[in-house]
């Protein structure tokens, strides 16, 4: 099993001595070596990226900020010569923290990790498919796009409806839609978007989900039908 790696750190140093780990590393292979979230964004954008080496405290925008602005991210090892950000790294779902200087020693320690991670969503023991990350109280969680069944608009949040439970978070409807893949889901309502692998049957007043009934609004159902009917 192979991982694609980057390293980002905004020291020429440090980030040398961990890409020379990662490339002494027979499981990894380095597709990228970046001193800022803005390049190391785009890389992650446009190559298949599995886990990622990541400083926090950096020029412009930190290891945090970069991970915030990711829809999907790689697994995650946090480095840092500082241990205040370690309760808050975990938050964003690290494998590991590590502190600088890091031993080999430590730094394989920490790769094991990733590859049984990766071995277990191979085998099937975690869901597969695409996820977005979304903050619930106080907690960054990874919530599976193909799970969820509707979204619901409440004042200044939104309820995310999964197969397996409900998260609030602090989102306008506008900008979560966005990051959801268009071809999926539908924006029936002001108040609702519905996964439209989820109906089990609509009429001109509502789409229902299991026993859920979602309102359209007036204009919807055309669009809906047609939706549907479309070739796959």
């Amino acid at each position: 099993m192979k991982l694609n790696c980057v390293v980002v750190d905004d020291s020429t140093i440090q980030r040398i001595t961990i890409a020379k780990l990662v490339n002494e590393h027979p499981n990894l292979v380095l597709v990228g070596d970046f001193s800022n979230a803005s390049e190391t964004r785009n890389c992650i954008i446009n190559k298949d990226v599995d886990l990622l080496f990541l400083d926090i405290e950096m020029p412009v925008q930190t290891g945090f900020d970069l991970l915030d602005g990711l829809k999907v991210r790689p697994q995650i090892i946090f480095i840092s010569s500082k241990s205040d950000y370690a309760l808050k790294a975990f938050d964003y779902a690290a494998l590991d923290y590590l502190h600088k200087p890091v031993t080999k020693e430590r730094f394989n320690k920490a790769v094991q990790k990733a590859l049984d991670m990766k071995s277990l969503q191979k085998d099937g023991v975690e869901e597969e498919g695409d996820f977005i990350f979304v903050k619930s109280n106080l907690k960054n969680l990874k919530v599976y796009i193909a799970k969820i069944r509707w979204v619901e608009a409440l004042g200044d949040y939104i309820k995310i409806i999964t197969e397996d439970e409900s998260h609030l978070v602090l989102s306008t409807m506008k900008s979560f839609e966005n990051e959801l893949p268009a071809e999926k889901f539908m924006r029936v309502h002001k108040s609702y978007i519905i996964n439209l692998d989820k109906i089990d049957r609509f009429n001109s007043k509502f789409a229902e989900i299991g026993d859920t009934k979602i309102p359209l609004s007036r204009n919807k159902k055309e669009d809906l039908v047609n939706v549907l009917n479309r070739p796959q």
